[in-house]
């Protein structure tokens, strides 16, 4: 596993480029967002996903979400009206997921099963961003709660101890919070909270 001592606000350009290359490479890194660290992967990539999958011991009703650099790719991804664009847009970047109606773009095994539904998130974190960035297309991204766990891990060398012979690499940004993404659902007629996570959306419900 490689490790990447990257600053949380002005990350190496050199730095986020090694990362991104083992996320172009079908590696499964663990990366730092504007919540808790999280798992990511490349859309798409094969092993990384079954790695994923394996350490989560996800089935196929999860809800998988795909982290944007802004709102510009939506559009290939999820579809959503007018309304719903002017509220994204007003709410991010943000630590919110949005749960949106997948377009065929988006790869069968990611889009949820019954539903069809794919997980949009813009964080406002650095080193999130710059790897968007160097990447140029959004990344698979799944929060770091493991299934043997009932807490967050928030300190990069405990995360290290624990998985990392499992995973490819590790972004070691210091100490992260263990909140998590406020999940809400808008794919019925109004929005509707999932998960009340670090974000406050009650804006967006009324």
């Amino acid at each position: 596993m490689q490790t990447f001592y990257i600053h949380p606000e002005n990350p190496q350009p050199r730095l986020i480029e090694q990362a991104v290359e083992l996320l172009r490479n079908d590696k499964l890194l663990i990366y730092p967002t504007d919540t808790s660290y999280a798992f990511g992967c490349r859309l798409g990539a094969k092993d990384a996903l079954d790695k994923l999958k394996h350490i989560r011991e996800l089935d196929d009703k999860h809800q998988f979400t795909l982290l944007c650099r802004d709102l510009s790719e939506i559009a290939t991804y999820a579809a959503v009206d007018n309304i719903q664009f002017k509220q994204l847009k007003a709410n991010t970047p943000a630590p919110i997921t949005f749960i949106l109606n997948a377009t065929k773009d988006v790869p069968k095994k990611l889009a949820h099963a019954k539903k069809k539904t794919i997980g949009i998130r813009v964080p406002r974190n650095a080193i999130a961003q710059a790897l968007l960035t160097a990447m140029g297309e959004p990344i698979l991204t799944s929060s770091l709660i493991l299934p043997t766990h009932d807490h967050i891990l928030d300190d990069p060398f405990d995360i290290e101890e624990l998985l990392g012979n499992q995973i490819d690499g590790l972004i070691n940004a210091g100490i992260q919070t263990i909140k998590l993404t406020t999940i809400i659902d808008m794919t019925g007629s109004q929005p509707e909270i999932v998960r009340q996570g670090a974000a406050d959306v009650n804006a967006l419900l009324r």
